[in-house]
């Protein structure tokens, strides 16, 4: 007859009441750690902005800074020389218009306002002093530079002076014009 031991019980093991080691309590981090985690989760944080933010914008369109845009006269008005006057008529009376904007100030919808500004034709016609045929060709410039720069649809120089909110672009104009009428011998 075959050996028939009975197989031994498999059961689970006894527990233990072994006791486990915890790990002693954490020391409190410094004002200064705390800071620096703070930091450091914020920089992360900053930079998946400007991530988000590039990524988010990248399909938009931006047109360049023009840097002549930027104002750079000082903020307190003072007397500025007249600068070296163009050898020619009209030229000389663009640059001198220009240079009355600059010192004077500019104004829109009117020659003149009561504190001494003027538009751009109110500043040709003051430094044509009365010559109505130079301040006419000065004028034809002008409006020539405005429209090689903003096109045909401009109608005069009064509505393109008082279309701007600052006088930065119908001073820029005028300077432009004062080359352009140098260039052309006028």
């Amino acid at each position: 007859m075959p050996d028939t031991a009975p197989s031994p019980a498999i059961h689970p093991p006894a527990p233990t009441t072994r006791q486990t080691a915890t790990a002693p309590p954490a020391a409190a981090l410094t004002f200064e750690e705390r800071l620096a985690l703070v930091n450091m989760e914020m920089t992360a944080r900053l930079n998946e902005a400007a991530v988000a933010h590039a990524v988010n914008t990248a399909h938009i369109p931006i047109e360049p800074v023009d840097l002549a845009d930027v104002v750079t006269v000082p903020l307190t008005p003072t007397l500025q020389p007249s600068p070296a006057s163009y050898p020619t008529p009209v030229a000389a009376l663009l640059q001198r218009a220009h240079h009355r904007l600059l010192t004077g100030g500019w104004c829109s919808g009117a020659l003149a306002d009561e504190d001494g500004a003027h538009c751009m034709l109110g500043a040709i016609r003051i430094e044509a002093g009365g010559d109505s045929g130079l301040e006419a060709d000065a004028a034809s410039v002008l409006l020539d530079a405005i429209r090689r720069k903003f096109g045909e649809h401009v109608d005069s120089v009064p509505s393109f002076n008082d279309a701007h909110g600052s006088g930065r672009v119908p001073m820029r104009m005028l300077d432009h014009a004062a080359g352009l009428a140098d260039a052309r011998g006028l």
